[in-house]
């Protein structure tokens, strides 16, 4: 491929310039890029997380700079980033567009409250998304105070089927809300997880049901997360020591994994909370499992979904979530261990459903249920390992409940916790 030289290029102008190699417009462009950004960072000292290929950490001393990497988007943190870009600025002549503190990235908006705390919430992206439903429907969507009413049931809808253009604007209006809770607003969770499941054959009451998760959003467009990093003081909470010697898990412990790279900084406090909602679905008889994750006390994951198995009462359903979370939990230890974070203690696990908790925290527990045998000892090897601690608390103090769940305004702790 030749191109002749135009002004731009100066003294060349009107010079026949032979391209060497291409990127742009290729097949393979994305791979290529992924490639010499790879090369760059490794120039510079950074290497891939263990956890997360496109996460590059680089030692600090006293911390790990971390470059997250999503195509072209580069989110720095570190205690100094101004020096990174501009080695990538002038050393490898990167043109860096937006470079300075996060203000917006992949459709989330980050910015500080009037006490400096450091906030995300996806609010350009929900503008987006209401501008979206008014053009396709011709008025803004009707405001709702919660996205389905309590006790709703999707599934036993038995309205007129939608045709096929408005089946590919319903898909549309899910995707849109899925990536809406990816970037924040898990509290839409459990209404859209209901409602994605009749995205192939969707019915004229589905996309009633849209359109008011659309009006929660409106109603509610500036429900932020803080980033607030003090750790929560779990001083009060009785630790009860049991000897497991005796029973199965005598041999439990924790897996640190070898090649994670040394802790640095402040260690940081796990809670999780758990909840399940039995027999959510009364067509299939499943029940939801709701988890909630927080870092210190920032909410960072969040879980609704169907249960795989019918649970034929509360004590089975719960113990499936309680080994939902339990999973996750490792699965977040071991992502933070591979970032060089440090983990305070075991994590927090709090559920609402005394009989689960006693059952999965005392060793002489005994389990007849056969159903529920494998959550069952899947939470109490975490218990033994010193993995988790879990607690009973008060099912209306559960902040994991908007995730299991049709609720309304004001039933959940959750609403107006800074």
């Amino acid at each position: 491929m030749c191109v002749i030289a135009g002004p731009e290029f100066g003294d060349r102008e009107g010079h026949v310039l032979v391209a060497s190699k291409a990127l742009c417009g290729l097949h393979s462009s994305g791979l290529r890029w992924s490639e010499r950004l790879a090369d760059v960072l490794r120039e510079m000292g950074h290497f891939a997380s263990h956890c997360e290929k496109d996460i590059w950490m680089r030692d600090m001393g006293d911390h790990y700079e971390c470059i997250a990497v999503c195509a072209d988007d580069l989110l720095i943190a570190s205690k100094d980033p101004d020096s990174t870009i501009k080695i990538l600025i002038e050393k490898c002549q990167f043109k860096l567009k937006g470079a300075g503190p996060t203000e917006f990235h992949l459709g989330c908006d980050f910015f500080r409250d009037e006490e400096g705390v450091l906030c995300c919430a996806p609010k350009k992206h929900i503008e987006k998304i209401l501008e979206n439903c008014r053009w396709i429907f011709g008025t803004w969507p009707k405001p709702a105070t919660s996205p389905l009413p309590a006790g709703d049931h999707p599934e036993l809808d038995a309205g007129e089927l939608l045709n096929e253009d408005d089946q590919k604007i319903y898909q549309s209006l899910i995707g849109a809300l899925q990536w809406v809770i990816q970037i924040g607003r898990f509290d839409i969770q459990t209404a859209v997880m209901s409602l994605s499941r009749f995205r192939a054959m969707p019915r004229q009451g589905d996309l009633d049901r849209v359109k008011r998760i659309h009006g929660c959003l409106s109603k509610m467009r500036h429900a932020t997360i803080k980033i607030r990093t003090d750790a929560p003081d779990y001083s009060d909470v009785p630790v009860k020591l049991h000897d497991w010697e005796c029973s199965c898990c005598a041999d439990a412990k924790e897996e640190i994994p070898l090649d994670a790279p040394k802790p640095k900084g402040k260690p940081v406090t796990m809670t999780s909370h758990f909840d399940a909602n039995l027999c959510h679905n009364l067509v299939s008889g499943k029940s939801v499992a709701g988890v909630l994750h927080q870092l210190n006390k920032t909410p960072i994951d969040w879980h609704s979904k169907l249960q795989s198995t019918v649970e034929t009462a509360t004590f089975g359903s719960e113990h499936v979530a309680a080994r939902t979370c339990t999973e996750q939990v490792i699965d977040l230890r071991l992502a933070l261990r591979h970032l060089g974070v440090p983990v305070n203690g075991p994590t927090m696990v709090l559920g609402d459903n005394e009989l689960v908790i006693n059952s999965a925290a005392i060793p002489h527990s005994k389990m007849h249920k056969r159903w529920v045998t494998l959550s069952y000892h899947r939470v109490r090897h975490a218990v033994a390992a010193g993995v988790i601690n879990i607690h009973h608390i008060a099912g209306k103090k559960n902040p994991a409940d908007i995730l299991s769940k049709h609720w309304e305004f004001g039933t959940f702790p959750l609403f107006g916790m800074r």
